[in-house]
């Protein structure tokens, strides 16, 4: 008696066993739902996808040295109105 009321308190043993099949059935359903759904994708040729890659690696190059100028300037304008203290 005292173990029922603790797998009641805990919610563990209270599932009706036809539950699970059904969430199987559910999960196989989403695995053949993503495969279906993967076979319609439009996926980039060869060249759109290395233009896309250079693009990006190119952005990415460029942003980087941005920020690196900025931060040497702005390294600079601040170096040069600090004052020291001594």
């Amino acid at each position: 008696m005292v173990n029922e009321q603790k797998k009641a308190a805990s919610g563990r043993g209270t599932q009706p066993t036809a539950i699970r099949p059904a969430q199987q059935q559910a999960g196989g359903d989403f695995v053949r739902g993503v495969i279906t759904e993967l076979r319609r994708v439009t996926w980039p040729s060869r060249n759109e996808w290395v233009s896309a890659t250079v693009l990006t690696l190119g952005l990415v190059v460029f942003l980087g040295f941005a920020t690196w100028l900025l931060d040497l300037g702005f390294g600079w304008v601040f170096d040069s109105l600090h004052v020291a203290n001594i």
